[in-house]
């Protein structure tokens, strides 16, 4: 139920206190009186530390396995797909998956139980359906997509979708709407950085196909303009609000200790959402405004990076910054683990945004001073998936903590989900104590968070 629902939400918000511990330590019996409780009882609990292991690398210290992306059929069937690095023929299971990089499996019993269905040659892809067709798209330098019209049973060659290379992503949500599907891909369109991360140069493009077309084919794809971080942000004028944390600045990279780098800030990994609230600043009533929220890579934590995409009257789309009323740009926001790559669904029941991403607990500390089991930055924690809602992408209410990993090398991250009726499903890019490091992962995990919605207030 959402907000404002005229309702009284006491008996939801003691139901969702219970869950995530937020419960206060005393509860008075009578006047003047306390009864003390026992904290324990009362602590935060993970809501699906429990999974199964869709796919765990065979040889962990040479084959790490990653971007999970989770799709569902209208029937219930899941659809899941992943990369394997440094995968092999003699290291591919089952064996007939070939020397491809990426592989898909399905699962019918709400992921009980996983089947191995093909094996495709691209990387950073995430499966979706679009009218009775379920695609795979990704990319290997270019665009690349795959599609079934048997629910993932059998699949198409690989097609090429651009000429053009250098793309990036990763299994990041995807939004159907008015006979159309929307994602994005996006591309590094170059600059001065010739060594380190170039996600300062990285453009977000929306991507919009028919649902009733072969997205199989170049043609059917429109593309919105590209905008480069670089294009929009002068990391040397901004001050006040501490971006970037280390002096990492255009096109120079910083060392803030050995083997942990900062590159210049930029954003990545995009989800694309569209505001559907008419009381809100950012609402648009003709329908043509997508939002993106990505990553925002700044040194620090709890700040996505936003851009907007606005259909114009002959079908183009341009990207641009977001306003607010002062007439100042919006190019970062409040996001509690927007630091990472995190994914955002709107729940067509409630309306209610939901954020799965990445909890740091433990961004201040010193570089130098970091165990060796964490990953580079103090800020690049992975170790704790975390769930919260929202009634308007700005301000997020904590659902619960989600799963844990065993130790810091041991992750728990880069997750995708699906709403399956009254659950949500997600899919892992997970470690356990064999794992290489804390973004080399060795598993890809499944856990089902029951009757979530209960889970706000």
């Amino acid at each position: 139920m959402p907000l404002g629902s005229g309702q009284s939400r006491a008996p939801q918000l003691a139901r969702a206190l219970l869950f995530t511990g937020f419960l206060c330590a005393t509860l008075p019996t009578q006047a003047g009186d306390e009864k003390t409780m026992d904290l324990d009882n009362w602590k935060v609990r993970l809501l699906a530390d429990d999974f199964v292991e869709v796919y765990r690398s065979p040889d962990p210290k040479r084959m790490s396995v990653y971007t999970p992306g989770l799709a569902r059929a209208e029937g219930g069937r899941l659809i899941a797909s992943f990369d394997a690095e440094g995968a092999d023929a003699s290291l591919l299971s089952p064996p007939e998956a070939g020397s491809g990089t990426s592989m898909v499996y399905t699962s019918d019993d709400h992921g009980k139980t996983w089947t191995y269905r093909v094996n495709f040659p691209f990387l950073h892809a995430r499966p979706f359906f679009a009218g009775e067709s379920l695609y795979v798209l990704g990319h290997h330098g270019r665009l690349m997509v795959i599609r079934s019209d048997d629910e993932g049973e059998t699949w198409t060659e690989p097609a090429y979708l651009t000429e053009s290379s250098g793309w990036h992503q990763s299994a990041c949500q995807v939004h159907v709407t008015r006979g159309n599907v929307y994602l994005v891909m996006e591309q590094n369109r170059g600059g001065e950085m010739k060594k380190g991360w170039g996600v300062s140069q990285l453009a977000p493009i929306l991507m919009r196909g028919p649902i009733d077309a072969d997205l199989t084919q170049a043609e059917n794809w429109t593309f919105a303009s590209p905008l480069r971080f670089r294009d929009v942000v002068d990391d040397a004028t901004l001050d006040h609000f501490g971006v970037p944390f280390f002096p990492a600045f255009y096109p120079e990279r910083h060392m803030p200790a050995p083997r942990r780098d900062m590159n210049p800030i930029g954003w990545l990994e995009a989800n694309v959402i569209q505001i559907t609230d008419p009381d809100h600043y950012w609402f648009d009533p003709t329908g043509r405004t997508f939002h993106v929220w990505m990553r925002g890579h700044t040194g620090g934590t709890g700040y996505a990076a936003i851009c907007k995409v606005v259909e114009q009257d002959d079908g183009s789309m341009e990207t641009m910054v977001e306003t607010v009323p002062s007439g100042k740009n919006a190019v970062f926001v409040p996001c509690p683990g927007g630091q990472m790559r995190f994914h955002v669904l709107q729940d067509e029941q409630t309306g209610l945004y939901w954020l799965l991403s990445t909890q740091a607990t433990d961004s201040m500390r010193r570089a130098e001073r970091l165990s060796k089991g964490r990953f580079n930055l103090p800020n690049n924690e992975r170790r704790r998936l975390q769930l919260h809602f929202s009634t308007n992408m700005i301000d997020w209410c904590f659902a619960g903590l989600v799963t844990e990993g065993p130790a810091d090398h041991a992750s728990r991250h880069y997750a995708s989900m699906v709403i399956d009726g009254e659950d949500l499903h997600v899919l892992s890019r997970s470690g356990d104590l064999e794992a290489q490091s804390a973004h080399n992962g060795n598993i890809i995990t499944f856990h089902t968070i029951r009757d979530f919605r209960r889970l706000s207030y």
